[in-house]
């Protein structure tokens, strides 16, 4: 994924012009886990709103595997990009069952024709991938999504990502609405899917010790900017205090 020179303001020209993206250019390479870090207002939100199509720039050009998507909404994308929001309720339908949720997400790049049906294949399928999560709801799988915790809907939202192509996993702080052992699983499913997949992954958290953890390349934004740009051992080598340190520092 290439992003050349992409900017974003919101209401130009008037007494409250927030300038979110400055001319910002980031190559992200595939197989890449990416985690971006920076305080509320840093641009790390409307970076990927951007990525995902939610938003369009004001300027620049973005590239995905060979094609330019600059001016394609966010349904446009799906064929690209998935993504996870850091509200558990927002990825899954409540009044269908597990099994129809994981069938519609099987049709995301399709024409919804339901022409996957939830025969004992498919349903042997998704229950061997829940199973995966070790929460007991493979045997489940005609409950209401609505009835589950919001922490079971995260960690079902990731495993429906996976159910249709995908190049690009978005995950908009997946775990900053759960308690921790939701956020454990939710954070270690994200992982393994994107081992498992070979996914290229962006990851925004205000978690410190998930920015250190997990992927393999941190960015830190700060107005509207990328200002520290780190990976390899380097990343690796990484404290939650090193990372403390870059806010209070000034770059956050």
């Amino acid at each position: 994924m290439l992003l050349q020179d992409i900017s974003k303001t919101f209401h130009r020209g008037q007494v409250n012009e927030v300038v979110a993206l400055k001319p910002l250019s980031l190559e992200i390479h595939r197989g890449d886990f990416v985690v971006v870090v920076g305080a509320n207002g840093s641009g790390k939100s409307t970076l990927l709103n951007v990525i995902s199509g939610q938003l369009s720039s004001d300027s620049g050009k973005m590239i995905l595997d060979g094609t330019d998507v600059t001016r394609l909404q966010d349904f446009q994308r799906s064929r690209w990009i998935a993504r996870v929001f850091q509200n558990p309720l927002s990825g899954t339908a409540p009044d269908l069952s597990i099994i129809e949720n994981f069938r519609l997400a099987a049709l995301r790049t399709q024409s919804k024709s339901f022409k996957i049906g939830n025969d004992g294949a498919f349903r042997d399928l998704v229950r061997e991938r829940i199973a995966s999560l070790g929460m007991g709801l493979e045997n489940k799988v005609d409950q209401l999504m609505g009835t589950l915790s919001g922490g079971q809907r995260q960690a079902l939202t990731l495993l429906m990502c996976v159910m249709d192509d995908l190049f690009i996993l978005l995950l908009d702080e997946p775990t900053a609405a759960l308690d921790p052992r939701s956020a454990d699983i939710v954070i270690k499913t994200a992982n393994q899917l994107i081992k498992d997949y070979r996914l290229t992954a962006v990851l925004i958290t205000h978690n410190m010790k998930e920015a250190c953890s997990v992927g393999n390349r941190i960015l830190q934004m700060s107005e509207g900017q990328l200002v520290k740009d780190v990976s390899g051992d380097t990343k690796q080598a990484l404290r939650e205090q090193d990372i403390y340190e870059w806010f209070i520092s000034g770059g956050g």
